[in-house]
């Protein structure tokens, strides 16, 4: 998940914090979609507004493994 983000944002995956908020790391609706997306296609039952609440990647991954 963290080198999802960190892809998305052109990034190295170690400079991405797992506990930053993502929204004011550069994550607008749209790459948040695009996020959404990827999940989904790989199988993940994931919802955007979900992400969007807490936008960290540590709540990310508590989501997606629930």
């Amino acid at each position: 998940m963290r080198a999802d983000v960190a892809r998305l944002l052109a990034e190295p995956a170690e400079s991405v914090d797992v506990d930053e908020n993502l929204l004011d790391r550069g994550v607008d609706s749209v790459r948040l979609m695009s996020l959404v997306e990827t999940w989904r296609r790989d199988g993940a039952a994931v919802d955007f507004a979900d992400l969007a609440e807490e936008p960290t990647v540590t709540a990310w991954t508590a989501l997606l493994r629930s």
